[in-house]
């Protein structure tokens, strides 16, 4: 760094199954493995192998690091900006575990991993919560007794901040505007929308934890919080069931049988009605906050599609921007199907919102910020 030079790339799916997948590559090697990875802690055991293998690895010493860039989901109201880590940052990371369940124990084992691999590097936090911090006090409060807000830091919190962040930015500079009126729209195994006005987050479809709003992978999105009460005092339910049901049962899985939304393009092309309803409910859910935070900002110049999802599902983005042509909202097919790299414009040429499809890059954001701190 500040070179932006990618050395080594990668990444694993699937974690959890039995066919995650493995994606390595150098200048020199691009390697793919399907195989096995329990957990996040198997999962990163194999990236430090791959990274320090003697024929393959792009490090022959652990010590050529000197810092170590961690995504961290949930900062809370302790952390507005990136943070260098210590024993007391982590324990607040512990602390905030029940806000994010899927995210912050992964995110703490990473740290705790990379500190025994890259011992003599800084580990440093960039907080997905952190960009949000600019959402107004209207926006973020509860309609609940302020004592909740005031005291115990009960609020809307916002989450993918690295993305929303990056891929804004990038539409901004793209489409050279002093004042801008932008949604973003990341779309991966978790799902999130946000209000970005002149470069600033105002609203976000996430709150308090990473679970409502869009409609996820396995996570319901916004449901009618009394649906808990009648599952626990009707239907036999317990507060831990009702905690997996939501976040991890539900969303496209419990909708369709399957969390991953290729498998679930498929079953809909091929007459699989479960699916087929799944996705109409999906788009419908984005269209509904496209609208509403076009209201926000009385306007609206650009929306994004961005993360694995956003970026690479051409139905999807379909199934959204259909029938929004009252709000300048139309893309052309041809450009929406085309899978160019880079910046993409896949709105028609005369329409008044452009609609881009802009690859985020988290980790270079977050090499980026933990750089400059």
């Amino acid at each position: 760094m500040p070179s932006e030079k990618v050395t080594c790339g990668g990444l694993i799916e699937r974690i959890g199954t039995d066919k995650a997948t493995i994606k390595y590559k150098t200048e020199t090697e691009d390697i793919e493995e399907v195989l096995p990875i329990a957990d996040h802690q198997i999962g990163l055991q194999k990236i430090a192998q791959l990274l320090l293998d003697n024929e393959i690895g792009v490090i022959a010493d652990t010590k050529e690091i000197d810092i170590v860039g961690h995504r961290v989901v949930h900062g809370g109201k302790p952390f507005k900006k990136t943070t260098v880590i210590d024993d007391d940052v982590k324990d607040k990371i512990k602390s905030l575990f029940t806000l994010a369940p899927l995210h912050n124990p992964p995110n703490l084992q990473g740290i705790i991993l990379a500190e025994e691999i890259f011992s003599t590097a800084k580990q440093v936090a960039v907080f997905d919560t952190a960009f949000h911090h600019t959402i107004p006090e209207k926006v973020k409060k509860y309609a609940i007794p302020t004592d909740f807000y005031d005291n115990h830091r009960i609020q809307l919190y916002g989450f993918h901040g690295t993305s929303h962040k990056y891929v804004s930015e990038k539409a901004i500079e793209f489409l050279k505007l002093k004042q801008s009126k932008i949604i973003t729209i990341h779309l991966g195994n978790g799902c999130s929308i946000t209000a970005v006005k002149d470069g600033v987050s105002i609203d976000h479809s996430m709150g308090f934890t990473p679970s409502n709003g869009l409609i996820m992978g396995s996570r319901s999105g916004d449901i009618d919080h009394a649906l808990i009460f009648h599952m626990v005092t009707t239907m036999g339910y317990n507060l831990e069931d009702v905690n997996t049901l939501l976040t991890k049962k539900s969303g496209m899985l419990g909708l369709t049988g399957y969390s991953d939304l290729r498998d679930i393009e498929a079953e809909a092309a091929n007459g699989n009605k479960a699916c087929q309803l799944g996705l109409e409910m999906n788009a419908y859910r984005i269209k509904k906050y496209i609208g509403s935070y076009a209201v926000a900002m009385n306007g609206l110049d650009a929306i994004v599609f961005t993360a694995g999802i956003g970026e690479n599902s051409d139905l999807l983005r379909t199934m959204v921007c259909s029938d929004m042509d009252f709000m300048g909202i139309e893309i052309d097919n041809i450009k929406n199907e085309a899978r160019s790299k880079g910046i993409n414009v896949i709105s028609k040429d005369d329409a008044k919102v452009k609609v881009m499809v802009i690859p985020t890059n988290e980790e270079l954001e977050i090499a980026k910020q933990a750089y400059n701190l």
